[in-house]
């Protein structure tokens, strides 16, 4: 892939880049996993309809796991 000529404006963000890389890879996390394409337009769907983010997604359905967990109750068989 050919690079895009060096602009002040792009050599000023490539600085800052990899200045604050590390720092940003310490404040947050990629899951970076792939899902059926029909599963993944449905739960899209389900977020839009409903205006939940996907964080928010992550988080409460991380919250009921733990809960489950404490409950005795989380299974590890998958749908």
């Amino acid at each position: 892939m050919e690079r895009k000529e060096d602009t002040p404006v792009r050599k000023t963000r490539r600085k800052y880049e990899e200045k604050n890389k590390e720092k940003r890879k310490q404040a947050s996390g990629n899951f970076g996993t792939m899902i059926p394409r029909a599963l993944f337009n449905e739960i899209n769907e389900f977020l839009e309809e409903n205006d939940i983010t996907k964080v928010r997604l992550i988080k409460e359905g991380y919250e009921a796991l733990k809960k489950k967990k404490e409950n005795g109750t989380l299974t590890t068989d998958l749908p």
